[in-house]
């Protein structure tokens, strides 16, 4: 039975033993003497399961959002001129909002 790291790890230690009970490798011999922690990443090295969680994300506005973001710096750069510290603050706010969420768009892609 092919398992998943999100599902072996929503099971308990004892089903988590019982599945490593099941297995022959080094990887987790001494498995009864194992936290759930560790006995998971025993588990999916013995079953060559992958313990990254990729997430996909689909960015496609990211020309769009770029744009609005060299306009807001344009804003910006008017604020601190014209010494609007409470639009300033705004302002650099929503850059960095949008800036994360390109970030996070780009990592996970």
């Amino acid at each position: 039975m092919a398992h998943t790291y999100e599902e072996l790890k929503k099971k308990t230690v004892a089903e988590l033993r019982e599945i490593a009970a099941g297995i022959e490798d080094e990887a987790v011999k001494g498995y009864s003497q194992l936290n759930k922690e560790h006995l998971l990443v025993a588990l999916c090295k013995a079953l060559k399961i992958d313990t990254h969680a990729h997430k996909t994300v689909a960015i496609s506005n990211k020309k769009e959002i770029k744009d609005k973001i060299k306009a807001l710096k344009g804003k910006r750069d008017e604020a601190i001129a014209g010494r609007d510290h409470d639009a300033l603050k705004h302002i650099r706010r929503r850059i960095h909002l949008m800036k994360r969420e390109l970030h996070k768009a780009t990592i996970s892609a």
